[in-house]
């Protein structure tokens, strides 16, 4: 068998489809706010886990600073990306503010835990030049 049918276990397979979608996204604490400290990034990580479960997508990676988070989300076609942000912003910020009341009444951070913009770039794959290029080198009938 040629090597390019080889069975990748980070390519999604289903029934009509053969995909690999993944999106690094950022979200911000509203107005910057360093709210966040080791504990409540671990419990964070955990919710983020969660909501990604219930989309059948999968946080590879996360990671964060006092005032903002990193994922790494890799998700299946049928998921619209805008949704799946605004379940993980909605549901970590219930849960956040919920179980650390303290913390968030010491940091003024308004009505919203996170800002309501946020960063989502796709990755993963060949370098974009590389498929322009392949695409270019496509055999068109004449």
């Amino acid at each position: 068998m040629s090597p390019r049918w080889e069975p990748d276990a980070d390519i999604r397979r289903g029934r009509h489809v053969v995909c690999d979608l993944q999106a690094h996204l950022v979200f911000v604490t509203r107005y910057r706010r360093g709210v966040f400290d080791g504990d409540m990034l671990v419990r964070c990580e955990a919710i983020m886990r969660e909501v990604c479960a219930g989309f059948e997508a999968e946080l590879v990676e996360f990671n964060g600073e006092e005032d903002h988070v990193h994922l790494l989300v890799r998700y299946p076609p049928k998921v619209a990306l805008s949704k799946l942000v605004n379940s993980l912003k909605g549901v970590s910020s219930r849960y956040l503010r919920a179980e650390y009341t303290g913390r968030m009444n010491r940091v003024e951070t308004g009505s919203a835990f996170w800002s309501g913009s946020y960063f989502a770039g796709s990755c993963g794959g060949s370098p974009l030049a590389i498929v322009k290029e392949y695409i270019e080198n496509q055999k068109r009938p004449t």
